[in-house]
Formats: C-alpha cells, sequence, structure tokens
C-alpha cells in the first residue's frame, strides 16, 4: 500500500456518478470564475438566423468563369466552448494544380466566407494550413484571414506529424 508524502495533492479522474447529476448541473448554473460563464448567445449573433450551425461538413465546388470544375472549399463545425455560441467553422480548399497561383484560391475562400457568415450564426471562421505552404497563407490572408500562430504537430499526413499555421476571420472583421 502506497503512503502519499505530507503535502502532495492526489487528483484522480472517473466518470461523472448518476447521484451527482444535480450536483454537476447546480455547479454549471452558478459559475465560480469568469472563464465557466457561458451565458446568453453572444449579442452579435444575427437574429433571425437563416440556419443554425451546421452539424456536418458541407462543400462546394469552386469553377471558373466558364463554369469549369477547378476543385472544392468545404467546412465543418468546431467547437471552442461548451455552448452554440462557442461554435466556429473550419475551412478548407482543394484546388488541383493547373488552377492554382491565380487567384481563385483566395477568391473562393473570401467568397466562402462570405456566404457561411450570411447563412449561419457563427461568429468564427478557422482554417489552417502545413508551415511550408506559404501559398496558401498568403491566399488565405488576402481573403481576410489572420495568422493566428503554430500548432505544433497538429496534422497526421504523409506517415508524419506536421506543424500547422492557425488563420480565423470574424463576423467583426473587416
Amino acid at each position: 500500500m502506497a503512503s502519499t508524502p505530507p503535502g502532495h495533492v492526489v487528483t484522480r479522474l472517473r466518470p461523472a456518478r448518476e447521484e451527482e447529476a444535480a450536483l454537476l448541473a447546480a455547479w454549471r448554473a452558478d459559475p465560480q470564475s469568469e472563464f465557466e460563464d457561458w451565458g446568453e448567445p453572444p449579442p452579435d449573433t444575427p437574429r433571425g438566423s437563416r440556419m443554425p450551425p451546421p452539424s456536418g461538413p458541407g462543400e462546394l465546388v469552386v469553377t471558373d468563369g466558364q463554369d469549369v470544375p477547378l476543385g472544392t472549399v468545404s467546412w465543418i463545425q468546431v467547437f471552442n466552448g461548451p455552448n452554440v455560441g462557442s461554435i466556429a467553422l473550419n475551412i478548407g480548399i482543394g484546388l488541383r494544380p493547373e488552377a492554382r497561383r491565380r487567384g481563385h484560391g483566395s477568391r473562393a475562400q473570401r467568397m466562402l466566407a462570405e456566404y457561411l457568415f450570411a447563412t449561419f450564426p457563427v461568429h468564427r471562421l478557422q482554417a489552417s494550413t502545413d508551415v511550408t505552404n506559404a501559398a496558401e497563407q498568403k491566399a488565405l490572408e488576402r481573403a481576410g484571414f489572420t495568422c493566428e500562430g503554430v500548432m505544433r504537430g497538429a496534422q497526421w499526413r504523409a506517415g508524419a506529424w506536421h506543424d500547422l499555421m492557425a488563420f480565423a476571420r470574424l463576423r467583426t472583421d473587416a
């Protein structure tokens, strides 16, 4: 039997028990910290929004002026907190090689951002790209996204972990 050294704090994790449901609900209803107050929806949530945030992924085809498919843009819901107001959409793009470096990427991502803000009551769109993908980083910046930093080892691809650059665009951004 192991003993706990004096002054040592023991911490464990376990699933909640059914009899603790009321206690946990009371804790949620009475936040003890400004970081626990999930309260009402944010004030800039558009009233009468067209649709609630999507629960699944979405995709649109990127085309040129002659309606020739060039690739796709997509989005998926992500949570930055436990309430509806903390839902963001993570966007991505995949252009065929012959469509790259012509401005289609930045235009498509700007158009997608405008569409998502007009359609869903989200405050934040986010995107990421490999730290070595300078072209996509520039495209995101031209589309109105701001670089927020590096996410270390965030993506498993091609048999290895890769660092990603994180970008975001807020509803309140110009």
